[in-house]
């Protein structure tokens, strides 16, 4: 046609904006909201007065909401546009399964290759409660749980391990409480790459709600008494601590049933191994 010129389009392709693909905001899928860094799963989509939103909850259930916007938010990393799911839903959908921890489940999720840091306890009785309540993020998270054996070996084990910002070290005691041997050890190795952390309980048994085991309280075993036969002792159990820790631990099927004392640590030290040093 006369008085008009088509000129080829020379971009390169790698030069090229590639199309954000469009997802539909599905209960359960996990995205990222990048410029606030806020990563949880979506639990509601709704159109309200300002425009369509979109609800997340994050891992320790905190809810947000997002406006939709074209190339809003990450998907494995990679942009997105999230979008109405199909017959435009507003109603709250059923909330994703949730892990013993009270995160949100990440549907298929394969284990993630280990990080180089490491959350060490004391036991193994800490180890076993660790994996009952936190062992799905564990494994999402890449982080392995080892444990001491006993406070007493931590200053060799942290000049062993060589903690640097990209290998943290994270560390539950038990009975960390002013002025105890395990305060004093803990003041001697913690550092900007080595958190500990503890709870104020003779035992891990402890940090188990009684109501969850159908007792009133855990007894006071007397000074001098070895603390978990005393408790067998005093509970009418049979004085085997294997088999009662297998009760302890059998009566603990998610977060509720820990004392919080016990939960706000495991948390830290999840946070501190994963999150990269500022």
């Amino acid at each position: 046609m006369r008085g008009r010129h088509y000129s080829p389009d020379l971009t390169p392709p790698w030069k090229k904006r590639r199309p954000v693909p469009e997802v539909p905001a599905e209960p359960g899928l996990v995205v990222e909201e990048p410029s606030t860094g806020f990563c949880g799963a979506v639990i509601r989509c709704e159109k309200t007065a300002g425009g369509v939103t979109v609800t997340l909850e994050d891992r320790f259930g905190r809810p947000r909401v997002f406006p939709l916007v074209p190339g809003g938010f990450l998907l494995e990393g990679a942009p997105v546009t999230l979008v109405r799911p199909a017959g435009g839903r507003d109603a709250a959908p059923a909330r994703p399964r949730l892990t013993a921890s009270g995160s949100i489940a990440v549907p298929d999720a394969r284990a993630r290759v280990a990080r180089a840091g490491r959350i060490y306890v004391e036991g193994r009785h800490d180890a076993e409660l660790v994996e009952r309540v936190w062992g799905d993020d564990l494994r999402v998270e890449g982080v392995v749980v080892e444990y001491l054996e006993g406070v007493d070996d931590l200053p060799a084990i942290v000049e062993e391990f060589g903690p640097t910002p990209g290998a943290r070290l994270g560390v539950l005691v038990d009975h960390l409480v002013p002025g105890s041997k395990e305060s004093a050890i803990a003041g001697r190795v913690s550092g900007p790459d080595v958190l500990v952390v503890g709870h104020p309980y003779v035992d891990v048994w402890e940090a188990v709600k009684p109501s969850s085991l159908g007792i009133d309280a855990w007894p006071r075993v007397p000074r001098g008494q070895d603390w978990k036969t005393g408790v067998c002792r005093a509970l009418g159990w049979p004085e085997n601590t294997g088999a009662a820790w297998r009760r302890v631990l059998g009566a603990v099927r998610s977060y509720r049933d820990l004392e919080p004392e016990l939960l706000g640590r495991v948390e830290e030290l999840i946070d501190f191994v994963t999150v990269p040093a500022d």
